[in-house]
């Protein structure tokens, strides 16, 4: 049997090679149709990072995936595969505009705080049923909260097209909420950030990623979580109830992702419009499983993800030969070494690190 690997080469090397061989394909690909892969690069990393506007739509972009990974990675400690985070963000941001609405016009240091509890409180409720179905009906987490993403979808097109859409507007989306309303933008007091998008909502984000440390690594409830994820009947044998912490893992999960909400809708976007979350809670479980469920992995994970979109996003501008469907076949790539085939190397680095460690040594 091979020897399990050092902490540092599960959490760090071994993704890293995976993102490599990743890119290394994806240069294949770029290369095939007679690109430069050293140019695309050089290009991707710019458009990511070179500027002021590439910069701040990267951390715009992280900060959503921060959000997701971090909602998809408490489930998981839990033992739960929760792959509703898209329909649960979605759901969120009805809370979001509804209170947004309400109190119009106040000014957004007070509006923030009130966006941030009513889209979670909203996130929290619809993760909640699947919760309570795995838990007290034995429905399975990932068929339930697959199912509700479709639901999340139609409920949320016929709220907005018969409820909240305005008699003057010609496309679906609600009113718009006032400017002084709005979350913060972080080119109002860095102008550096030019017309980005990021908000203060990406300080919200790093935040959350301390505040999910402590919560897993130092808390009764984070001791709840994990033992239940790794032994269901010796957490219920220890005194806790599984299917209260199954549904209240849920909830909290819901919660975390509703943050997405909170800076599209009371951000970016300024209102709320039809599939607004685009696909960022589909990312949150790639950015989980890469980032092995813990803050600094899904931290760094979530940037990748977002230097892949916003440099995605210029390299399909400065390079006509490549497309966004070769874009997002790299972004697949990513997700596929990453994710399914995540553990591809590691039982040959376990046999070098094995070899490499004498016997009796210190590891």
């Amino acid at each position: 049997m091979n020897s399990p690997l050092p902490r540092w080469v599960d959490v760090a090397l071994l993704p890293l090679l995976n993102v490599i061989i990743a890119f290394l394909i994806g240069g294949l690909i770029v290369l095939s149709v007679g690109q430069n892969p050293l140019r695309a690069v050089q290009v991707m990393l710019f458009g990511a990072f070179g500027y002021g506007t590439g910069f701040g739509y990267t951390l715009y972009y992280t900060t959503d995936f921060i959000f997701a990974g971090l909602a998809v990675s408490l489930a998981m400690h839990a033992g739960l595969f929760n792959i509703g985070a898209e329909g649960q963000a979605y759901v969120a941001g009805l809370g979001v505009i509804l209170i947004a609405l309400a109190l119009n016009g106040l000014h957004w240091t007070l509006m923030f705080p009130l966006m941030i509890i009513a889209g979670a409180l909203f996130g929290a409720g619809w993760a909640y049923i699947p919760g309570y179905l795995q838990a007290k009906r034995g429905s399975h987490i990932v068929i339930t909260t697959i199912l509700f993403n479709f639901i999340a979808t139609s409920m949320m097109s016929f709220i907005i097209a018969r409820f909240l859409k305005p008699p003057t507007v010609a496309s679906d989306e609600s009113a718009p909420i006032e400017m002084v309303s709005r979350v913060l933008k972080l080119n109002t007091f860095i102008p550096y950030f030019k017309t980005a998008p990021v908000n203060v909502t990406v300080f919200l984000a790093i935040g959350g990623l301390f505040a999910f440390y402590w919560l897993i690594w130092r808390t009764k409830f984070g001791y709840a979580v994990r033992a239940l994820g790794h032994n269901q009947a010796a957490a219920n044998y220890a005194g806790i109830s599984n299917q209260k912490m199954i549904m209240l893992v849920m909830a909290l999960s819901g919660a975390i992702v509703a943050m997405i909400a909170v800076n599209n809708v009371g951000g970016v976007h300024g209102r709320l419009i039809m599939n607004y979350v685009n696909g960022a809670g589909f990312v949150g479980i790639a950015v989980a499983f890469m980032g092995k469920g813990h803050p600094i992995g899904v931290g760094l994970s979530a940037l990748l993800f977002g230097v892949l979109y916003q440099g995605g996003s210029e390299l399909a501008f400065s390079m006509p030969g490549i497309t966004r469907e070769m874009i997002v076949t790299i972004q697949a790539l990513v997700i596929l070494f990453t994710g399914a085939m995540g553990d591809m190397l590691r039982t040959p680095l376990a046999r070098l690190f094995s070899a490499a460690t004498p016997s009796g040594g210190a590891r």
